[in-house]
């Protein structure tokens, strides 16, 4: 699966749960990192951890595993890294403190 489809399904997941503001950020001409950052905010850690386990419901579903997963106990800032794609969950009051969005403010948002 090419990273644009995999971003895609991690969007539609992340919406499927009501993950709030979701920014996908295409990076891949700016780093080697991943192709694709994506951002989204809960309204608390249950629904941190509920946007993180359909996202990997979702990718397991088509055969794709989570190479890598950060936060998920405290749940205020989870990282599902999927090489290619990499996703950043957060609850509202860490999303602003650490504000991403800024630092890859030059990567291009892909049309939907």
């Amino acid at each position: 699966m090419d990273s644009k489809t995999m971003a895609d399904l991690i969007y539609a997941a992340i919406d499927d749960r009501k993950g709030k503001k979701i920014e996908v950020i295409d990076t891949h001409e700016m780093t080697t990192i991943a192709d694709y950052f994506i951002i989204a905010g809960g309204t608390s850690t249950t629904h941190v951890r509920g946007i993180a386990d359909a996202v990997e419901e979702k990718l397991l579903k088509e055969g794709i595993r989570c190479s890598h997963i950060e936060g998920y106990d405290t749940a205020t800032w989870i990282l599902l890294d999927y090489l290619d794609v990499v996703v950043h969950l957060f609850i509202e009051e860490d999303r602003e403190y650490y504000n991403l969005e800024r630092l890859w403010k030059n990567g291009a948002r892909p049309e939907k």
